[in-house]
């Protein structure tokens, strides 16, 4: 056996010679990775997109890569991509030697989200998102509101109930949560139905009592319906265009 000086001294040349060889291996990789063929020349979309175009997407998003092909940083790439309005998830991966191939996936918007003039919508998975002026028909969508972390439930909630108006020859045009926890629908027609607190469950149960029972009051009157209160636990009150209680003030009340 060797004497102990002599293993630490092998053993200390072997540490040197790899300490050497790890900094050889990183100054070639350094230099090559500086070579023009590794700057990234291109971006490929790979699937189809709706609302934006593979030319518009280059545009916005290379000036926010910094790096070549071994130096750029995937997450913020991916970051930078999904900064870009109606893109809802972005894959990232690099090609070799010098290109970057994208998978997106874009938001399919069913609603807009809120009761002011500010330009957000919901997808079909109940997030809300942001988009640019113009780049929606704000008449050819649902208007939902409420609490922006219950975004999902009131969708949900539009989902059981605009099945259910159809039973009075109109739409559900706008349904909203309030900061109370009670729940206003507005119906193609015009009509306001305070449904009242509740869950999606307790609501439909009540929309549907309702529209099974209204429509025999509406005809005997011959009008359209204006406002109903379903808050009421056996009944609800109803408002119909035209139609007044004899103080005038007060709207008639049903009760089933």
């Amino acid at each position: 056996m060797s004497p102990l000086d002599v293993r630490l001294m092998n053993a200390l040349s072997a540490v040197l010679l790899l300490a050497f060889a790890a900094m050889a291996l990183g100054l070639v990789l350094h230099h090559l990775a500086r070579q023009p063929a590794f700057i990234l020349q291109k971006i490929q979309i790979d699937n189809e997109l709706t609302h934006n175009n593979a030319v518009t997407l280059r545009a916005n998003v290379a000036p926010k890569l910094a790096g070549n092909f071994f130096t750029v940083n995937l997450e913020q790439a991916k970051s930078a991509f999904e900064s870009v309005p109606w893109v809802r998830q972005a894959v990232v991966r690099r090609e070799f030697p010098n290109r970057l191939r994208v998978q997106l996936q874009e938001h399919q918007a069913v609603a807009m989200w809120g009761l002011d003039d500010d330009v957000r919508l919901i997808n079909h998975l109940g997030e809300v998102f942001e988009v640019n002026q113009g780049d929606v028909e704000p008449e050819s969508l649902p208007r939902l509101a409420g609490p922006r972390m219950q975004s999902a439930l009131v969708l949900q909630a539009y989902r059981e109930l605009g099945p259910l108006f159809g039973g009075l020859d109109t739409e559900l045009t706008q349904l909203e949560l309030t900061g109370r926890g009670g729940w206003r629908a507005r119906l193609e027609s015009g009509a306001v139905i305070d449904i009242g607190p509740g869950s999606v469950q307790d609501i439909v149960q009540r929309v549907r009592r309702f529209v099974a029972t209204v429509s025999q009051t509406s005809s005997r009157f011959g009008r359209n319906i204006e406002s109903a209160d379903l808050r009421y636990p056996n009944g609800y009150a109803l408002r119909l265009r035209g139609v007044t209680t004899v103080d005038g003030d007060r709207a008639s009340k049903t009760t089933r």
